[in-house]
């Protein structure tokens, strides 16, 4: 490849290490770096305007030749705090449901487990950009990433999509990988997963430089995400796909 290659990531909390240790690397002379929403990402790989993003998982079955590259990602064994349903009722009162347009994936978890968790039949709201301000009486929402660790303080009811999938299933639970839409040279993925690899080693580093009061930034990176991309989280992401295989 006679160009640098075009990366795209989430500017959210959650990829901060991440984007920290690509930003250090000397990998960094070989990209060009964009940051944009999950769901952005995905049209850009999809219309092959970028070449790897972190990527919401769902978006791999609309990628052409999708593949994963590198074992780092954004996942979580248990809680992850920041994809949950909020709502002023118990879920079981609960008659419609807002989805964050931002994610492709969150939504598709949340109607997953709505139907084969829960069981549940609800509602489903397109989400306009202040739907958080529409949640109330028996009206919940999907709300993700910063956005939704800020929530945690305002709704009595948080159900966490994570933290029911692991009960659900007994994987743990991938949000968003590095994928990719064409083969790349094999000394650049080595390099992009030493650059990812290296954020990960400056937690102390990447929590002093993103103030967050709303919540523990420790807690968050040292507890909620996992990212290393290991074989439970690989078998959790297939069964996610294959639900999704299986949805109209």
């Amino acid at each position: 490849m006679n160009r640098n290659i075009k990366v795209t990531a989430v500017s959210y909390l959650n990829t901060k290490p991440l984007l920290y240790g690509i930003e250090r690397h000397p990998v960094l002379s070989r990209i060009d770096l964009n940051v944009a929403y999950p769901s952005q990402i995905a049209a850009q790989l999809q219309n092959d305007t970028t070449d790897i993003g972190l990527v919401s998982t769902a978006a791999i079955l609309t990628i052409p030749d999708a593949q994963i590259v590198t074992d780092y990602c954004i996942a979580a064994d248990g809680p992850v705090a920041s994809v949950c349903i909020y709502s002023h009722c118990p879920l079981e009162e609960v008659e419609q449901i807002y989805m964050d347009y931002q994610s492709r994936t969150s939504v598709k978890l949340a109607e997953i487990l709505l139907k084969h968790h829960w069981k549940k039949d609800v509602v489903i709201l397109p989400a306009p950009e202040d739907f958080i301000d529409h949640v109330q009486g028996t009206t919940a929402a999907v709300i993700i990433g910063d956005r939704a660790l800020k929530a945690n303080h305002h709704f009595p009811y948080i159900y966490d999509l994570a933290e029911h999938w692991k009960a659900f299933t007994g994987y743990d639970f991938v949000f968003a990988a590095w994928i990719a839409n064409k083969a790349l040279p094999e000394d650049f993925i080595r390099e992009f997963s030493e650059a990812n690899a290296l954020g990960l080693q400056h937690i102390d580093e990447v929590i002093a430089a993103n103030p967050f009061p709303e919540y523990s930034l420790d807690t968050y990176y040292r507890q909620n995400i996992r990212y290393q991309l290991d074989d439970n989280k690989r078998k959790g992401l297939e069964l996610f796909l294959q639900y999704l295989k299986e949805m109209p």
